[in-house]
């Protein structure tokens, strides 16, 4: 299945992805970051995964840098779009468009900790566990309907740092497999419920 991976920084999420790409029948057209100095893009490069950069700093409003991003995905005609740690708000538009067509992992358990610095957020909270979320992008930030999670448990010694690397191993082997039940067939979109296998998923 063709798809495009949109990412925003050194690409670890996009190397494990790309490690598992035979494996999940997936066939990388293109990697695009919103971040010309994003290591991600050199990582691509060396896999000799054709890349673009597009800054939404230069563009004056959401929706014009979401068209300019439509613009290059659509050279591609993916049938999947991975954000693999794309750190731009996505408009409306740009998420109907594309709609049961784009995954997203965010390092949660949604719909706790939506948005940024999830890690020390958990431990402020004294959270008991963290982990990752992966779930069908939606105009809502990080709210479209959950497919998978994985939880660790937070320990006394964890700082946003170790924590962050825990639940970072945990993103690079369940991103994969969540990527494979889309390839398969297997996962859908209906509605705003997300499907395996014609089962409604309750996470």
């Amino acid at each position: 299945m063709n798809g495009v991976v949109l990412i925003s920084g050194n690409g670890s999420n996009l190397q494990s992805i790309i490690n598992h790409s035979i494996a999940i029948n997936l066939k990388i057209r293109a990697v695009i970051s919103n971040h010309t100095n994003a290591y991600g893009l050199k990582l691509s490069e060396h896999e000799n995964i054709p890349t673009h950069a597009i800054s939404h700093k230069n563009f004056s409003s959401r929706e014009k840098f979401d068209q300019a991003l439509s613009n290059i995905i659509n050279q591609y005609n993916p049938e999947i779009i991975i954000l693999a740690g794309f750190m731009h708000i996505l408009s409306d538009e740009f998420t109907h468009q594309y709609s049961g067509k784009i995954l997203n992992t965010h390092p949660s358990l949604l719909p706790k900790f939506k948005g940024l610095n999830t890690h020390q957020r958990a431990i402020d909270a004294k959270e008991k566990q963290h982990g990752v979320s992966i779930h069908f992008v939606t105009g809502q930030l990080d709210g479209g309907p959950i497919i998978a999670q994985t939880s660790i448990n937070i320990i006394d010694t964890d700082t946003k740092e170790t924590l962050a690397k825990r639940v970072l191993l945990e993103e690079h082997k369940l991103f994969p497999k969540v990527i494979h039940w889309f390839t398969q067939g297997r996962l859908k979109l209906k509605g705003n419920q997300a499907t395996l296998d014609g089962t409604i998923l309750s996470n």
